[in-house]
């Protein structure tokens, strides 16, 4: 499809004149008749200015088919998704088929801080999306969720974040996932200054098998203090030893140990079991 027949089409789409056009863009009727019959072409800041008129890319524009298929496909189904949205400029929706595989774009012309509020890119291959809001096979955000996903609050099959939560989790504050790496890390494999996991390795780690610098609680325990029912370390102190018995072995080891780690140490002795009846 030529650019000529794309501008016909997206200008019939708005239910626009040629003259209405015309006016909104500074220029003579004639001009959109000869850009609409293929005489000549607008040159490239008509081009910009048409592309937000539009709601579409200057890509769909200049290069032929995928927008017109998906136009041509949603009049044949009387579907009502609307492509080119007249009442509002404040997004822009791309929807493509390749061979009937869908990819489909949405990114709002709202920023903040240099970023569009919600920017929504899926489809095969590497299918990038970067915004405040970012949903994409790779995607950057605020608050981000991708197959890839890098961001303040992150999702996905692997994600890099201050809280993130997924197959492969890495966090600078809390960490969710099979695999999770974080200052507070909760996984099956898990590792952090705080670890909570099947495999938990950290400064203080508890799990079926907790591994930890400092104090590790476990059904198999090896730590400094390892508190457990198969232990390693330098104190080693059965699961089911009174509770100020094992606060007053850590505080020896410790003496300058926050409170609240010890309350959080306490929490999980008191309220997990691991095979201790």
């Amino acid at each position: 499809m030529q650019i000529s027949e794309k501008l016909q089409l997206l200008r019939s789409k708005t239910g626009m004149s040629q003259e209405e056009l015309a006016e909104r863009l500074g220029i003579s009727r004639q001009s959109i008749s000869k850009w609409e019959s293929g005489q000549s072409v607008p040159d490239l800041k008509k081009l910009i200015i048409l592309s937000e008129i539009y709601n579409v890319t200057i890509d769909s524009l200049v290069k032929d088919g995928d927008e017109y298929d998906m136009l041509q496909e949603t009049d044949d189904k009387d579907s009502k998704v609307n492509i080119i949205d007249n009442d509002t400029k404040s997004t822009q929706v791309i929807i493509n088929l390749h061979g009937g595989r869908l990819e489909y774009e949405y990114k709002s012309k709202r920023t903040l801080l240099g970023l569009p509020l919600i920017h929504i890119n899926i489809g095969k291959g590497f299918k990038k999306a970067k915004g405040i809001v970012a949903i994409g096979n790779i995607s950057y955000g605020i608050v981000s969720a991708g197959i890839i996903s890098l961001g303040v609050l992150s999702f996905g099959c692997m994600s890099i974040g201050i809280i993130s939560l997924a197959a492969i989790s890495i966090a600078l504050l809390l960490a969710i996932g099979a695999i999770s790496i974080g200052v507070f890390s909760v996984g099956a494999i898990s590792i952090g200054i705080f670890s909570l996991g099947a495999l938990s390795i950290g400064k203080y780690s508890i799990g079926a098998a907790a591994i930890a610098t400092d104090v590790a609680i476990g059904d198999y325990a090896k730590g400094t203090v390892a508190i457990g029912n198969t232990t390693e370390g330098l104190t080693k102190i059965p699961l089911d030893t009174p509770i100020e018995d094992i606060k007053k072995a850590i505080k020896e080891q410790y003496p300058s140990l926050s409170n609240w780690i010890i309350k959080y140490i306490e929490f999980f002795v008191k309220y997990t079991k691991f095979g201790v009846k």
